[in-house]
């Protein structure tokens, strides 16, 4: 039985797929599932209890310390498990990774695609995942990684601006910024924090529309994705927990684990 681990920047999230239910092809089916803050880690220790797992495969954007506890938590949950770090290659899972050090590639950006191609195979994809940063990026139909780009997040951008942070979910959903223009400072970050996230995943769809010459699906994830779905104004999907999925299928595509 494999673990599958998505260490981020700011939360834990964990999963184990129900094999026997997952069609092939189609999103995994979840046995187990949940996540934690990094302050929360010590209870995974609790969580993972019983569950006799044999395998981990981890994805980690979070440092040195955090791959440190979760190699002991894993350990001492379940002695003699065999734990994977997932770390970004050329090729890995059917998809190219033509980043110019395909090694600098973040794992979980990795992942995410892999995820996405796994999900709609064949179609070119802009893959923008939502969190405490925003990336961007772009896959061919042919499974080609053509490079993305990173901006701060949704929480960040607000953050630098410093002022209402504290209750940037409050003030979000309560912003209809179908009226781009606000008439209040505080909806007025919002509204180009949202605007500047919105524009930079539209730019990325309509350059790689042109340089594909067909229609671009857009895959959207990441935890600050519904502030911005009803924004978005092009047909998406919305996929949660697009690393889990995408462990998945390398986990699967490597008979060893």
């Amino acid at each position: 039985m494999q673990l599958l681990i998505d260490a981020g920047n700011t939360r834990i999230k964990w999963a184990i797929a129900d094999l026997e239910k997952t069609k092939a092809g189609t999103a995994p089916v979840w046995w187990q599932m949940a996540s934690v803050s990094h302050a929360e880690l010590d209870s995974l220790k609790t969580s993972w209890q019983g569950l006799g797992f044999t395998h981990a495969l981890v994805s980690n954007v979070a440092g040195a310390s955090i791959k440190e506890k979760l190699t002991a938590l894993l350990q001492e949950t379940q002695p003699g498990v065999v734990i994977d770090w997932f770390a970004s290659q050329e090729e890995v899972a059917g998809l190219h990774n033509t980043y110019r050090n395909p090694a600098q590639l973040g794992c979980d950006r990795l992942a995410s695609m892999i995820g996405a191609h796994y999900l709609f195979p064949q179609q070119s994809l802009i893959v923008a995942t939502c969190g405490t940063a925003t990336t961007v990026d772009a896959v061919t139909a042919q499974a080609v990684f053509k490079g993305g780009m990173i901006l701060p997040g949704l929480k960040l951008m607000a953050e630098s601006l410093a002022r209402n942070t504290a209750q940037l979910h409050q003030v979000a959903e309560s912003t209809d910024i179908a009226k781009v223009f606000a008439d209040n400072t505080d909806h007025a970050i919002i509204s180009g924090c949202i605007c500047a996230q919105v524009g930079a995943i539209l730019r990325a769809v309509d350059t790689l529309e042109k340089q594909e010459s067909q229609s671009i699906k857009c895959v959207i994830s990441g935890g600050a994705a519904p502030y911005l779905l009803s924004h978005l104004g092009i047909p998406y999907q919305h996929v949660d927990n697009l690393v889990l999925t995408g462990l998945f299928v390398v986990a699967q595509s490597s008979p060893d684990r």
